[in-house]
């Protein structure tokens, strides 16, 4: 007598052990199945190794949840035919491999219905003072802000071809310290600084980039030029077109002079080529990810760079190397031809010496593009005319009290720049938790490598560097991920509600809960130079390893120290304005590490 799906899933526990056993003959056919039943869950070949009730006891210690003993017999009974085959993509004969430009089909919003969309009207009216003139020495030039070399270029008192030789001189030099080049680009940069001199000397200037020489992290692809994420397994990696960002750049006629380090697959600051130091304090790293870019920038070899943040990756070595980062509006800047991190969190950003440096890039590259299917149409309003006066600058008050003078003091700096300080919270919610979405998605971009075994190659194996942090995360739950992102959308309400209330948040630049819920909220962020702190011990953005303590300083070293203001989402404009009326006041940008 035949039977129907239904009928054969409530069969009883023989017919479900004999799947579990691998009786791979026990399965509905086509001419078994009555003519109107639907499909029913659980009725799959069975496939995959056997499992028993004891497998999900062990694994519950994984998920921190507890089943009874008969709910794990009956889930042991029908996982082959049930949840197995649901490997397929990854383990049947018909297995799928992802193109690294396949996007997941669910995104990011990080819109709330009903709040502020940003800016209404494209405004850009940048201050570019006269920088006055050309200072004799080289270092003095390599030291300067882009609004400074931007002048000095367009009034022809120095030619980017100067500019770009004086650059790949320091780069040279100071790489062996340092270790932030990976690649060094001599041929393009001195051909796109000699194209420079030529439309400048004919009357084609193209804007303050242009001919201005800069580093990419090693992340952003450079046609016929080695990308490698710094990562062992791609160091021979040679992409045959740029990056949407790289073109920007050089349509804006800004010259590559490097391909700048950065933790390998943008984690912390040690790479396949050593660890890349903090110019500052030769003892510590630079931090990371962008560590290539912090401390190019924060040792004068490059005019700005193009960092790229997930969760603290310019943020990090911008306080480290005492740079200025903008980590911009999730969605504002494409990320096409850029390594994938995270679809839903990475970031392109600009690191310069100065605040409005980092406007003039952002401007240049901002804009969707097809390739990067959550960058999004947007406006960009920005004039440095427009005061600061009057702004609600919204404060954590016990963050604050934890926090170093140089932030208490930026903090009155604004209250004397007559900005009006507001007391603000947040709901007490896990927001570490919300790693889950990271790290699952981390370990889905490279989820080749890892389960080839290349991530052995990588030169950090620690247990919270990538190949380890990979393997686990193929065992967090999609439940809980799911669910993680509904904890997503409760944090991007309370920004929403604070943002009612103030237009734009000081916070201390590595607070975990702001540094946390920001990146997964897409909201802007300025970190800059506000002042200077002694350290008596280096800083590591790694565990601690107590069989390799870090140096100790004895006296403490002087070492800079720089504060974050966070903006509303699309609105980089109030938060740089902000940031430049900060960094006028305060007036400590100019000071340079000891030996660049």
């Amino acid at each position: 007598m035949k039977t129907s799906r239904r009928e054969f899933i409530g069969g009883g526990s023989a017919t479900l052990m004999g799947a579990a056993m691998g009786v791979h003959g026990m399965k509905q056919t086509p001419e078994d199945k009555m003519p109107g039943a639907p499909p029913a869950f659980a009725t799959a070949p069975p496939v995959g190794p056997a499992v028993d009730a004891a497998t999900f006891a062990e694994a519950e210690k994984l998920e921190r949840v507890t089943n009874s003993a008969a709910h794990r017999a009956e889930m042991a009974q029908s996982w082959p035919q049930a949840m197995a085959p649901l490997y397929a993509r990854r383990t049947g004969p018909n297995k799928v491999e992802f193109a690294e430009t396949l996007f997941p089909a669910s995104g990011w919003n990080p819109m709330i219905p009903g709040a502020q969309t940003g800016p209404q009207r494209n405004v850009f009216v940048p201050a570019l003072p006269d920088a006055g003139k050309l200072p004799e020495r080289d270092e003095d030039i390599a030291f300067a802000a882009v609004w400074q070399l931007a002048h000095w270029i367009k009034t022809r008192q120095m030619t980017p071809t100067r500019l770009t030789e004086i650059y790949l001189d320091r780069l040279k030099k100071y790489d062996g310290e340092l270790r932030c080049v990976i690649t060094l680009t001599e041929e393009l940069a001195r051909a796109q600084a000699k194209q420079a001199d030529a439309e400048i000397a004919a009357g084609r200037y193209r804007g303050p980039l242009h001919g201005i020489p800069w580093g990419a992290k090693d992340l952003l692809d450079t046609a016929n030029i080695p990308t490698t994420y710094g990562a062992a397994p791609f160091r021979n990696r040679i992409p045959d077109k740029n990056a949407v960002v790289v073109d920007r750049l050089e349509q804006a006629g800004a010259v590559l002079v490097a391909k700048l380090s950065l933790g390998a697959l943008a984690l912390n600051d040690i790479w396949f080529g050593g660890q890349t130091m903090n110019p500052w304090l030769l003892q510590e790293g630079s931090s990371g990810s962008s560590a290539g870019p912090g401390a190019a920038v924060g040792a004068g070899l490059v005019g700005f760079a193009i960092g790229s943040e997930t969760e603290g990756s310019i943020v990090s070595p911008s306080m480290r190397c005492g740079v200025t980062g903008l980590r911009p509006t999730y969605g504002r800047v494409p990320r096409t031809g850029a390594m994938t991190l995270c679809w839903s969190l990475d970031k392109l950003g600009p690191m310069a010496r100065t605040v409005e440096d980092t406007m003039l890039v952002l401007h240049a590259i901002s804009g969707p593009d097809a390739g990067d299917l959550d960058s999004r149409p947007s406006y960009l309003f920005y004039d440095a005319t427009v005061p600061v006066k009057g702004l609600k600058v919204g404060y954590f008050p016990e963050w604050m009290k934890q926090a170093t003078d140089v932030d208490r003091h930026a903090l009155e700096t604004l209250k004397e720049l007559g900005l009006e300080p507001v007391e603000v919270s947040l709901p007490k919610l896990p927001y570490d938790s919300l790693n889950v979405i990271l790290f699952a998605e981390a370990a889905a971009s490279f989820e080749k490598i890892t389960l080839d075994g290349q991530v052995d190659e990588m030169k950090m194996q620690v247990p919270d560097a990538w190949p380890n942090i990979f393997r686990q995360s193929r065992f967090l739950s999609a439940v809980d991920y799911v669910q993680t992102d509904r904890l997503r959308r409760l944090g991007a309400e309370a920004m929403a509600q604070i943002f009612d209330k103030v237009d734009l948040l000081q916070v201390p630049s590595l607070q975990d809960t702001t540094l946390t819920l920001t990146n997964f909220t897409g909201h802007p962020s300025l970190t800059l130079r506000a002042g200077f702190v002694e350290v008596s011990q280096a800083r590591s953005d790694w565990a601690p390893n107590p069989a390799m303590p870090l140096p100790s300083f004895n006296p403490p070293r002087r070492v800079p120290q720089g504060i974050t203001l966070i903006g509303k989402l699309f609105d980089e404009g109030t938060i740089v304005r902000t940031g430049k009326a900060l960094e006028h006041r305060l007036n400590v940008w100019q000071e340079r590490p000891q030996g660049f």
